[in-house]
Parts: structure tokens; sequence; C-alpha cells
């Protein structure tokens, strides 16, 4: 699904920009933490000889005021993947959580270029899927798009869900064409 120029949103050590690289021309990836960046230089390094982007931008910011201000600013790209920590470890966060990956995701829909791909992701396991997935719909609908879900994902086999325990259906993921 991954084209264009790609932003990577949360990227910690680039395990998803390094997959972007295979297939964008150009990517950004965004952190608020330095050392999780200078692992993710090192890790492009290391798989630079199998990477369609001849680099990744390693950009030490927070992403809330990066995305407020790039969407603000008309700045666009094809890919956008966001995948943020557990913004809601209790049931209590849960509708501060909620406002935090709408806005997010918001702000990412409106920097998407028609035809754009985005991937939003939660490990929040109080956030269900029904939540995660109504959350979505808002911010397309507040950005004004149209979005198509491609794909919904859970984590893979090797983190299991154990029936009688909902806290191992912790992750969440959509990938969608924005039109």
């Amino acid at each position: 699904y991954a084209h264009g120029s790609a932003l990577d949103v949360f990227c910690y050590q680039g395990g998803f920009a390094l997959h972007l690289a295979r297939a964008c021309e150009q990517v950004i990836g965004v952190d608020g933490s330095r050392s999780a960046l200078e692992a993710g230089e090192r890790n492009f390094e290391l798989n630079r000889s199998s990477l369609t982007a001849p680099e990744i931008e390693w950009l030490e910011a927070n992403a809330f005021d990066l995305l407020r201000d790039w969407s603000d600013t008309g700045r666009k790209f094809q890919t956008i993947v966001l995948d943020p920590p557990a913004f809601a470890k209790t049931k209590k966060a849960l509708p501060t959580a909620l406002r935090g990956y709408k806005e997010l995701n918001l702000r990412a829909l409106k920097m998407l270029e028609p035809g754009g791909i985005l991937v939003t992701c939660t490990c929040s396991h109080h956030v269900s899927q029904e939540e995660f997935l109504g959350m979505l719909a808002e911010s397309a609908r507040d950005a004004h798009r149209r979005i198509r879900l491609l794909e919904v994902r859970g984590q893979s086999q090797d983190h299991p869900v154990v029936a009688g325990i909902p806290e191992t259906a912790y992750l969440k993921c959509v990938i969608a064409f924005a039109e």
C-alpha cells in the first residue's frame, strides 16, 4: 500500500520507517526521543542496501505540535503511519486518549493526498476496536475526507489473544485509503 512520500509518526527506532523506505521515495520519521531516533539511524545504515529511499529524515519533535503545524501549512504526504504509545493506560484515561487519537488522525487525514494511505494504530487495551473505528470515522468526518478501510488488524500470532483476558487484545491497526 505504501507509496510516494511517507511520514512515520512516533517512529521510535524506525521499524515502520524502514519498511516504508522499501516502497517510498521519501521517508520522514518523527519521534520525541533522540536516543530512539539515533537507533533508527543505525538501523537504516544496517539495512541501506535493501531500501528504495536514499535517506530517512529523522526529526525529533512533539508529534501533536508537528502535525498541527504541518497540516495548517498544507504539507502533504501519500502515506502516513501513526503508531503512538499507549494513551489509555487506565480506563479512566479513555476519554482523553480518544481525543488524542482523534487529533492525530484528523491532522494526518488533512495531510494525506487524495489516494493516500493512512496506517493508524493503538496499543491501548482499554480502547476497543469499536471505539477506535468510531474515532477514526469522526476524524474523517471532521477532516472532510472519505476513507475506505482496506484492513483492520490486531497483533501477530506471537502476541496471542487469550480467551477470558481482554487485555491481551491490546493492538488495533487500521489501514485506510483516503479518497
